[in-house]
């Protein structure tokens, strides 16, 4: 075989890896068979998954630019007996935070109870990370809370892998983790959503996740609080928002026909009596506020009227 040949033999064998990949990790829904249905030798192994997000995934925002301190990290992990992708995450080593979250959803991702292992991720140089073994032990009063404190928040919440004991581990990442405000916010407002989410799974098929921490909006300066960690000493940028981007499809064939999104948009302040569905925005206000493009994978023919939605009752709806 000639060298020119064996390098265009070479590249295709690659194409072929990499679109296999995307295909066995695309839905834990009904339109694709899942990975649970695969075998196990027939992706690779967690390492090597965490560096090749694959685009096809619907939850994925699209690529932006990366460097040395930004970069994009997928964990994967067994269920039921086989590999599949957990979440991916924007982290941002500057930060000490996922400036994004995303992952698939799905009735057997969750169950009940709860299992602690606050860690380092094993993916990110731990120099890189704040410890989280500890609470941040960083108190301040807030408007209707004399006694506050920053809690260690998820941004894949582990409830939302309760299903899966290996899964629901790596959510305890420190990657994983911001300083939120626990009363008012990760106690209240925030569980609620988070809760309200997983209510939202489609029966058979899955709900596409996105969550971030934003410290300013895209274009404009704002000021940025700050904490030190008692546990490393390191100090840690507080964001000053939180929001959240919901997807669901519907296929045919396994094409997408339809789609639908909603998103929700936070300050993080001391939100005691206020309800999520106050915030409720459409994703395409989020792009704009962070960025990012969001769900870059629905049609073209579908896009714009999906991502300008803002009514929760029609998401729900769908």
């Amino acid at each position: 075989m000639s060298k020119g040949l064996k390098v265009i033999f070479t590249l295709l064998l690659v194409l072929f890896v990499v679109l296999a990949v995307c295909y066995i990790f695309h839905s834990c829904g009904v339109a694709r068979k899942s990975l649970a249905e695969q075998p196990v030798d027939a992706v690779q192994t967690d390492s090597v998954v965490a560096e090749q997000a694959c685009p096809a995934w619907m939850e994925l925002p699209a690529s932006v630019a990366m460097d040395e301190t930004v970069h994009m990290v997928t964990h994967t992990a067994q269920m039921q007996g086989r590999l599949q992708r957990n979440y991916t995450m924007l982290y941002d080593e500057d930060l000490y935070a996922a400036l994004w979250v995303a992952y698939p959803l799905c009735a057997s991702h969750t169950s009940s109870g709860r299992e602690e292992s606050w860690g380092y991720d094993p993916y990110v140089p731990s120099e890189s990370q704040t410890n989280v073994n500890k609470g941040y032990g960083v108190s301040e009063p807030t408007a209707n809370y004399p006694k506050n404190f920053y809690a260690r928040g998820h941004q894949i919440p582990n409830a939302d892998r309760s299903g899966v004991p290996e899964m629901m581990a790596q959510t305890y990442y420190s990657t994983n983790m911001t300083p939120q405000i626990q009363n008012g916010f990760n106690g209240g407002i925030w569980a609620k959503l988070e809760e309200a989410v997983r209510m939202e799974i489609p029966q058979g098929d899955t709900l596409y996740v996105v969550t971030g921490a934003v410290f300013e909006k895209h274009g404009v300066d704002e000021e940025v609080k700050e904490i030190v960690n008692r546990n490393d000493s390191k100090t840690l940028p507080v964001p000053n928002y939180y929001w959240k981007a919901l997807l669901k499809v519907r296929r045919e064939n396994g094409e997408v026909t339809e789609a639908s999104t909603i998103g929700f948009w936070l300050p993080h302040d001391d939100l005691k009596g206020r309800t999520y569905p106050d915030y409720a925005v459409s994703v395409d206000q989020i792009e704009a506020w962070t960025g990012f493009n969001l769900f870059p994978s629905i049609p073209d023919s579908m896009e714009s009227s999906a991502e300008s939605q803002t009514s929760w009752a029609s998401f729900q709806a769908f």
